[in-house]
């Protein structure tokens, strides 16, 4: 495993650089845990770091050379997942405003969204995200070389995916602590479209890319 050192810690900077851009991951994680409380941000967290697991298995599986040969299948792919955050970012729009506020404590109401529904809406915006499918095809198909076994390339992948949800879990907090978020809620109408727009600004990128 030492031999590996130089190629995880390259891996591992270029990923947690990548990770702390902010992109649709972070906007989702930041709505999520003004929205709905703490424990839905992290539970979205979990959803985006499992989600990135997609990425690592069609990478080990051989996908991602098949895109990188067939660039088609690279466009359906950054197709899927703009029209994926352009339909969130419609949903942010239609749901501005529309939060149902405890008035004694500033609290939301987190009947609206179960946890099910807050990993898997992490899950899916990761997993969907065509700037993953990216940086996958362009540096990690580099970084790593072919010759790494599988079970180095399984521990590169789990660090990555526990990186991401720890990342944004660490961004939850941040949010849906009771100062800021009690700042954020008064204005969660603006702030929803504001993260609306995010979205569709992320999307309109990645079509054009």
């Amino acid at each position: 495993m030492v031999q590996y050192w130089p190629e995880f810690l390259s891996l591992a900077i270029i990923h947690f650089v990548a990770v702390i851009l902010p992109g649709p991951d972070f906007v989702i994680t930041v709505r999520q845990s003004l929205k709905y409380g703490r424990l839905h941000g992290a539970i979205t967290a979990l959803g985006i770091g499992t989600g990135l697991s997609v990425h690592i298995l069609y990478t080990l599986l051989g996908v991602g050379a098949l895109m990188q040969a067939s660039p088609w299948v690279l466009q359906i792919a950054k197709l899927i997942g703009a029209v994926y955050l352009i339909y969130i970012a419609i949903q942010l729009l239609k749901s501005a405003g529309k939060i149902q506020l405890e008035t004694a404590n500033t609290q939301v109401k987190v009947s609206s969204q179960s946890l099910k529904k807050a990993f898997g809406l992490g899950f899916l915006t990761n997993a969907t995200n065509p700037k993953a499918t990216l940086f996958f095809l362009a540096v990690v198909t580099n970084v790593v070389s072919q010759g790494t076994p599988l079970h180095v390339q399984l521990f590169y992948g789990a660090w990555m995916c526990s990186v991401n949800a720890l990342w944004f879990i660490c961004v939850s907090l941040l949010f849906s602590a009771p100062p800021s978020r009690a700042w954020f809620i008064n204005k969660m109408n603006l702030v929803e479209k504001a993260l609306a727009v995010l979205l569709m600004a992320f999307s309109l990128r990645m079509l054009i890319a």
